[in-house]
């Protein structure tokens, strides 16, 4: 189904929204209100909890009022449907009304699951799933995000997104929503991204540790400089240093035939991140990991010891890192 559907794909039809991402699941059923709301604005819309339905419940909520024939009806909870109800929906969805969007939520899982193998049998009903995004998907979800307002993202933007915000599907979507909204007809860069999202602080310190680790001298202190005129705390630097020093021993200590979404577990970063630290370990001996390790805990005790000059212990970290690196 469209994102936005017209109302021809929803009244007289079922659409069974099903799986257990809320957020998905929330558009889609919002979606169906939109369209039937923009056939008729007088369209009404009716709502219940599958575990207190009734064919007699089904027909109120589906029968014409005295101000419009259009309605939307969200039955909510599907695996929590009675057994002596089932027959009668079904039957409802086998030949639904002309003048009626009715929408069945499935929260996911195996209860209920009969339903659904024969709701799905039904030409009448529509599925469209809801499914987790894993980690390792979610560029792909604010790139499709993206696109959907008529824009384009670079992959790196959409990475680096999802670094500063986070996986909450919501937020990914609103942040979209705004760049492409701030940016009307042009590509999404890092850059652009950066401007509105890179104030997270912790987005902005791996930044910093994944150029260092990468050897990128000048981007690692032109990030650093940033991070820290913009209040990013230096212990948050030397933080995503250890981490990436020790995503890195992990990864050169790893099996070499290993599966990317297994070395994401054993490295305890995001399997869309095990690309980057496999680039960055092409550079890099475990002697040298070693060595980076040892700069990162002088460099953090310093910083936690009040350094004089915590922005130059943190200059001399990333040039000591990026050198290491090179050095190989």
């Amino acid at each position: 189904m469209a994102r936005t559907p017209s109302a021809a794909q929803v009244l007289g039809r079922v659409v069974l929204v099903t799986g257990k991402e809320e957020y998905l699941s929330a558009r889609t059923v919002g979606s169906v209100r939109e369209a039937v709301r923009a056939h008729d604005a007088e369209a009404e819309l009716a709502e219940s909890a599958a575990s207190e339905l009734t064919l007699a419940s089904l027909g109120e909520m589906s029968a014409p009022s005295l101000f419009s024939s259009i309605r939307c009806v969200v039955v909510r909870g599907l695996e929590d449907l009675p057994d002596e109800s089932v027959d009668g929906l079904l039957s409802y969805c086998d030949a639904p009304a002309d003048d009626v969007a009715l929408v069945l939520v499935h929260s996911g899982g195996q209860k209920g699951s009969g339903v659904l193998t024969k709701l799905r049998k039904l030409a009448a009903v529509t599925e469209v799933k809801s499914e987790e995004i894993k980690a390792s998907e979610m560029p792909g979800f604010v790139t499709s995000e993206v696109a959907s307002h008529g824009a384009k993202i670079a992959s790196d933007a959409a990475t680096f997104l999802v670094q500063a915000i986070g996986h909450d599907l919501r937020s990914l979507a609103a942040a979209a929503d705004q760049l492409t909204n701030d940016y009307p007809g042009e590509q999404l860069t890092v850059e652009k991204v950066q401007r509105y999202f890179g104030g997270r602080a912790e987005a902005k310190s791996f930044t910093v540790a994944d150029a260092a680790f990468s050897g990128k001298r000048a981007l690692a202190l032109e990030e650093l400089r940033w991070a820290l005129d913009t209040g990013t705390a230096g212990v948050l630097v030397t933080s995503a240093m250890a981490a990436s020093a020790r995503g890195l021993a992990r990864y050169l200590g790893a099996s070499r035939g290993a599966r990317d979404a297994d070395l994401a577990r054993d490295l305890g970063v995001p399997p869309w991140k095990v690309r980057t630290v496999r680039e960055q370990s092409r550079a890099w001996t475990p002697e040298g990991i070693a060595a980076a390790v040892r700069a990162v805990a002088v460099a953090d005790a310093d910083i936690k010891g009040q350094a004089h000059d915590a922005s130059y212990t943190l200059e001399r970290l990333v040039l000591t890192v990026a050198g290491l690196r090179e050095s190989r």
